[in-house]
């Protein structure tokens, strides 16, 4: 095993959250619930990049920053309709999930 840092993000709703997430490039791995009517905690993955999505309220809070290091920034620039910008160690772009979390997605600049 590998040792790995995997953000939990808090979501209100994991479906949606999901389907967003889908646009960055992520795929849905894994979700549990405690029972049928609970909040789900949901694990999304790209390439060897794992994000949770908690519906839990005490899990994480809302308008967390995570930092995505991607290798073509430009092409989720495109999907999202934004202009990426540059800084001295990466050409960026900041979106926000549906539940106000922060990602700054950035492609290493040379």
């Amino acid at each position: 095993m590998d040792e790995e840092v995997i953000p939990i993000l808090r979501v209100e709703n994991a479906a949606a959250a999901v389907s967003w997430y889908e646009r960055l490039g992520f795929t849905p791995q894994w979700e549990h619930r405690f029972a049928p009517e609970l909040p789900a905690f949901v694990e999304v993955a790209r390439g060897g990049v794992r994000l949770f999505l908690s519906e839990h309220s005490g899990d994480a809070r809302p308008d967390t920053l995570v930092y995505l290091r991607v290798l073509d920034v430009e092409a989720i620039a495109s999907e999202f309709g934004v202009q990426a910008e540059d800084a001295p160690w990466a050409r960026e772009i900041e979106l926000r999930d549906p539940d106000g979390n922060r990602l700054r997605i950035g492609t290493p600049t040379d």
